[in-house]
């Protein structure tokens, strides 16, 4: 018999998979504007901003992937000092999706304010492009939102669900990763 899955388990997947396709679509606009400006240099022309854009782009792809990559477990993690807490494993990881959890609410808190100063102060861009830097902030503000809503999802799993289960489900699925059981 099929298991069911919660609502916001479902909603939650879905959200770190939409982030991560995201990241993809800003990875695949860095490729495009780096073959326009190849291009445009061989043509003579000059395209205004580009190199601005690609960076947007660049921090737009790292942001939001963030928060699927924990989802993957594909961060890299320091297994060895929980590997040596034994019986009390379940109580480091506790303790680092905690300390996560409140550094990722906090980098939200201040890219929130960062953010809200750019529109605020009417902050443009420096390069040729004169973009409202407020704009190339907002996708820094979602991807450390869905990151640390990441970490509470794996901060609350860990505290109310059976770590015996979890810690099979989160298991790295890389045949390549280093495990120092």
């Amino acid at each position: 018999m099929e298991e069911k899955i919660h609502p916001v388990r479902n909603f939650l997947d879905k959200l770190y998979l939409t982030a991560a396709y995201l990241a993809a679509f800003f990875l695949v606009c860095i490729l495009v504007i780096i073959c326009v400006q190849m291009i445009a240099r061989w043509t003579g022309f000059v395209v205004m901003g580009a190199t601005a854009y690609a960076g947007y782009s660049m921090a737009a792809s790292a942001f939001l992937a963030m928060a699927y990559t924990l989802h993957q477990d594909g961060h890299i993690r320091v297994r060895i000092l929980l590997n040596k807490l034994g019986k009390n494993k379940k109580w480091g990881e506790r303790w680092c999706y905690g300390i996560g959890s409140v550094l990722a609410i906090y980098f939200f808190y201040y890219a929130s304010r960062g953010a809200y100063f750019s529109y605020i102060l009417n902050d443009i861009s420096q390069q040729d492009d004169a973009w409202p830097m407020w704009i190339p902030q907002m996708v820094m503000v979602i991807g450390t939102l869905i990151l640390a809503i990441a970490f509470l999802d794996r901060f609350y799993q860990s505290i109310f669900f059976k770590y015996e289960d979890l810690e099979i489900a989160w298991k790295v699925k890389d045949e390549k990763a280093i495990d120092t059981e």
